[in-house]
């Protein structure tokens, strides 16, 4: 037996579909594993393998080497549902507890705008002026979730421990808690 053509893997057979002697190729039959997958319409293959474009932010892949998907939709999170019984991936544990801490975040800070508009409906700058504090209390506590969750979701993965839904519901809303009990009490002023 001669040794393959050099270049050429031993145990695979080539990629494309021509016969060695230069005929036509053939068109890849139906059960040809060796099909390459769908594609859109700019050349790039689908992700989800039926050729309909589906949205980076639903589904991702895990990590390189791992063939599970990651969904990321809120419904799923705000649910409790997740498809495993834990969160194992970096990413999925941050968007977990930060959206819960986003959520949470969201309530307080609706309620208190509404408690600001209706005690402040009288007045002629009140109305503008609370938008804006609970605005910026808002981004303030949006950007504090970010870093926090990032911080919680690294120390899990770093330990390589794995996170259960109710976890992340936990250290999301835990963190809109622990802003409103240091907001409200005098701690701050010590400092």
């Amino acid at each position: 037996m001669s040794p393959p053509p050099r270049g050429a893997h031993p145990i695979r057979a080539p990629l494309a579909h021509s016969s060695p002697l230069g005929a036509r190729s053939r068109p890849p039959l139906l059960g040809d594993r060796r099909r390459s997958p769908p594609q859109l319409p700019g050349g790039r293959p689908s992700s989800d393998g039926t050729g309909q474009a589906v949205s980076p932010a639903a589904t991702m892949k895990a990590e390189a080497g791992d063939n599970s998907m990651i969904n990321l939709s809120v419904q799923q999170v705000l649910s409790l549902w997740a498809h495993g019984t834990s969160l194992r991936h970096l990413t999925e544990m941050w968007y977990w507890v930060f959206l819960w801490a986003l959520f949470s975040s969201l309530f307080v800070h609706g309620a208190a705008g509404v408690l600001m508009f209706v005690m402040l409906q009288r007045h002629r700058q009140g109305r503008v002026i609370s938008v804006i504090v609970v605005s910026i209390g808002f981004l303030g506590s949006l950007t504090g979730a970010m870093i926090t969750s990032a911080a919680v979701a690294g120390i899990y993965r770093v330990a390589g421990k794995s996170m259960a839904p109710l976890e992340a519901l936990v250290f999301g809303v835990g963190q809109t808690v622990l802003t409103l009990i240091i907001s409200f009490s005098r701690i701050l002023a010590t400092l």
